[in-house]
């Protein structure tokens, strides 16, 4: 990890990221501006998949009347199977303003995204409702996002899933493991992912996890710091969003006691 710096609102203390490999980056600057050192713990890595069932899925879930990406991860993995152009009258929907930048630079013009950026926000957009007997694209991969599928079929759409990337499991680095046990100041986990959460919590060792129960969690919605909640996690504070901007904003404002 990179040298600790002195000054800032989080000066002396650590950003837990459980984002993929390769995924800190934006975490790691915003910390450190901040004055934060990051501990990457990565439960995976994401691999494109580009073989004919997923382009097959892909293909009838563009198609659809509204289409719904949920990461960035997402859109570059469809991207490279297909150009991304809304056909006329169709609604393509992004989670977050990340996932709508990805989707601009992709060609797809502008997509509605919600002003809070989860699965929840997403669902409250006009387009998702009113959708009972209409085809629902989404793109996306196995596991993660469950509430989105589950709650478009219980509101009567039929939901046509392209799964166009996987999470790959990797074990805890060893130099994270040694990093989380050697913690000597305040740590606040940033929590965007519960099936994140559940990887990471179920593959540390038990030393390693003790380790992690003692910092602050800083959830992206209320659901999230319930599941943190339920894993013995205590939760400091819930962010305005699970931009990496917003959860710092929440651990400046949260106290860092129990």
């Amino acid at each position: 990890m990179p040298a600790r710096a002195t000054t800032g609102r989080l000066s002396g203390c650590y950003v837990i990221s459980l984002r993929p490999v390769g995924g800190h980056g934006a975490v790691r600057r915003a910390a450190a501006r901040l004055g934060a050192r990051t501990l990457a713990l990565s439960p995976w890595r994401l691999d494109a998949l580009a073989d004919e069932a997923a382009r097959a899925a892909l293909a009838s879930a563009l198609a659809a009347p509204r289409v719904v990406f949920t990461s960035p991860a997402a859109v570059a993995a469809a991207a490279a199977l297909q150009p991304l152009r809304p056909r006329s009258r169709q609604h393509w929907l992004a989670v977050g303003a990340g996932t709508a930048r990805a989707l601009r630079r992709a060609g797809a013009g502008e997509v509605a995204s919600p002003l809070r950026m989860d699965s929840e926000g997403l669902l409250a957009l006009p387009a998702l409702h009113g959708v009972s007997g209409l085809d629902v694209g989404l793109v996306t991969a196995p596991g993660g996002r469950g509430v989105i599928a589950a709650t478009l079929a219980a509101r009567g759409a039929r939901v046509l899933r392209a799964n166009v990337y996987v999470r790959t499991p990797v074990p805890p680095a060893p130099r994270a493991v040694a990093a989380l046990r050697a913690l000597d100041g305040p740590a606040w986990l940033l929590l965007s992912s519960g099936e994140a959460l559940e990887h990471v919590l179920d593959s540390l060792p038990a030393d390693a996890v003790d380790a992690l129960r003692r910092a602050a969690v800083v959830a992206a919605s209320e659901r999230l710091a319930g599941l943190a909640r339920q894993r013995g996690l205590r939760v400091a504070a819930v962010a305005a969003s699970a931009r990496v901007a917003d959860l710092l904003a929440a651990c400046t404002g949260a106290p860092t006691t129990p």
